[in-house]
């Protein structure tokens, strides 16, 4: 999503200790966190090298924790991406030019990918990805998924307002991914009553004021500042006026488009079936 490089949390070192130890060469090497989302589903695990370190943030994954940390995590610097010597390094177009310049110095075949703000854009990335690893047809079922989760996810009823809380005070504005999604699903994005025009961050004290219909939250639980904000707002919610529906809408499905998509669309249409009754 547009927003994702803003909302990034930095990784512990920690996470990087467990996985395996640098290859000889050759392999795939990600250095773009949504990427490894596609990557991971379209070609066999033993022919990635690295993978975003980002991945195996919780705070800013989109794949199963659990899976992410079975590979190699790289902080996406040049040295360290030269030095494996991969078939093919997947980055991000917001990749510096010095980095850049760097891999092609090293003779390193790349592919930067941007990040989709509309459902077709990032069908069009999964079939990019999917051609450069050489996995058509595994990118073409990719895609008639997300198709059959938004077609299923699609309502003619009117459109509940809806906000998206990302962490903290971090809501999902317009003219984003998620924003389409959640119109696909049947709802308003309701940052634009608050004046939001993109992601940024709204005081709790305001939705109380004026809440929306729905709110889909992370299910965050800890003793972390993220999760006492979290707390805090729950129980502020439960005195608004009017019914005001708190949902559990996962920090991994708020990140990345690709396959992200088909699972983000069917949990907002059964939110939406929730919030209809």
């Amino acid at each position: 999503m547009r927003d994702f490089g803003a909302l990034l949390f930095a990784c512990g070192a920690m996470l990087g200790s467990c996985a395996p130890a640098p290859r000889g060469g050759g392999g795939i090497v990600s250095t773009n966190p949504c990427a490894d989302a596609m990557l991971v589903e379209l070609v066999p695990h033993d022919r990635i090298t690295a993978i975003s370190h980002y991945s195996q943030d919780p705070g800013a994954t989109s794949i199963p924790l659990d899976l992410a940390n079975r590979f190699r995590g790289t902080r996406g610097t040049a040295e360290e991406v030269v030095a494996m010597q991969p078939d093919l390094v997947i980055a991000s177009s917001f990749t510096s030019p010095a980095t850049r310049a760097a891999y092609a110095r090293a003779g390193l075949k790349t592919l930067y990918l941007d990040s989709p703000v509309t459902i077709e854009a990032s069908k069009a990335q999964v079939t990019e990805l999917a051609a450069a690893l050489g996995a058509g047809d595994k990118g073409k079922a990719m895609n008639a998924a997300i198709d059959r989760a938004v077609a299923a996810a699609a309502t003619n009823a009117p459109p509940v307002p809806a906000l998206v809380w990302i962490g903290g005070n971090m809501v999902s504005g317009e003219g984003n991914l998620l924003d389409e999604m959640l119109r696909r699903a049947g709802f308003s994005n309701q940052a634009a009553h608050y004046g939001l025009q993109f992601t940024g961050t709204l005081p709790a004290e305001r939705i109380v004021a004026d809440p929306p219909r729905v709110m889909l939250v992370p299910d965050v639980q800890g003793r972390d500042a993220a999760s006492r904000a979290a707390e805090l707002r729950r129980r502020a919610l439960a005195h608004a006026k009017g019914r005001v529906l708190q949902a559990a809408f996962p920090r991994n499905l708020v990140n990345c488009g690709g396959p992200v998509i088909a699972t983000a669309m069917t949990r907002l249409a059964q939110i939406r079936r929730e919030a209809g009754r």
